[in-house]
């Protein structure tokens, strides 16, 4: 049994959003695509308060991707973005979203951000999805969405220390830095994930 996990298709990182990564509008239609080929889909959901402690405008004298030390973690001070109940959180509408089963938020707790789809960035919550996986007999996952360096490449490596064979869809994600992704890609491979560069391959 197979997933597909679609991480934070959420207007505010696609582009024109508050976080655009860039050219992010382009994988919709490819996702879309995809879905039918996997037993279960599920998603992330950015899901952040309005004074989140991970936003730039909570700190004074410090300018947006600063990184600092929050609560004993680093942390990039980011644009406000996804705030709950607001447009910018919503998924996109040009996603076919009606086959998800489960969407699994995070970002809630407003000290600590939440880049994984599984664990928030210091393992101190669990979102759940490792148990649905299992519930639902899940041994392999693929993971598409947004931003590739950030929560793909990080809800990815959360995946393979669960124990599930992990493929790391490198043709439905976008990235903010071809840099970070780079960076992002080579510690996925030294962990044993598989990248996939074409939908041929699935």
């Amino acid at each position: 049994m197979k997933a597909l996990i679609v991480v934070d298709l959420q207007n505010d990182f696609l582009e024109d959003g508050a976080l655009a990564v860039p050219d992010s509008n382009k994988i919709i239609p490819i996702i879309n695509e995809i879905q039918p080929y996997f037993d279960l889909v599920v998603a992330t959901q950015d899901w952040h308060p309005h004074n989140h402690q991970s936003f730039v405008t909570e700190h004074a004298h410090h300018n947006t991707y600063d990184l600092i030390d929050l609560h004993g973690l680093p942390q990039v001070l980011w644009p406000v973005h996804c705030v709950q109940n607001t447009p910018g959180a919503d998924f996109s509408t040009a996603w076919d979203s009606k086959c998800v089963e489960a969407i699994f938020r995070k970002g809630m707790d407003r000290t600590i951000d939440s880049y994984s789809g599984f664990f928030d960035n210091g393992k101190r919550k669990d979102t759940g999805l490792t148990a649905y996986l299992v519930g639902r007999q899940i041994k392999e996952v693929y993971i598409a969405g947004l931003a590739a360096d950030f929560c793909v490449y990080y809800s990815a490596m959360d995946a393979v220390a669960a124990g599930f064979k992990t493929y790391f869809l490198n043709f439905a994600t976008q990235a903010i830095s071809e840099a970070g992704l780079e960076e992002a890609r080579s510690m996925m491979i030294e962990k044993g994930i598989t990248i996939i560069n074409d939908k041929a391959a699935l």
